[in-house]
């Protein structure tokens, strides 16, 4: 996250709020909610190991392809 310049308190409010959350395999979910940093729209993705009590984060990052990874079926 540090690396990434991923704040904190945005992987937070995704973990506890996603606005969607999909499959990625048996046991990882990737949970995902858009927000706006300086007036730009971006996507913050965090990849969780579900399967682990308790949940793991695995990795997180920030894109501004939206489209790219919103599921419309969500």
């Amino acid at each position: 996250m540090v690396r990434r310049g991923i704040d904190e308190t945005a992987v937070i409010q995704v973990l506890t709020a996603p606005e969607q959350r999909l499959p990625v395999r048996e046991g990882r979910d990737v949970l995902q909610a858009r927000i706006y940093i300086e007036g730009k729209a971006y996507l913050i993705r965090v990849f969780v190991d579900v399967d682990r009590d308790p949940p793991e984060v695995v990795t997180a990052y920030r894109t501004s392809k939206i489209d790219k990874y919103w599921s419309a079926n969500q």
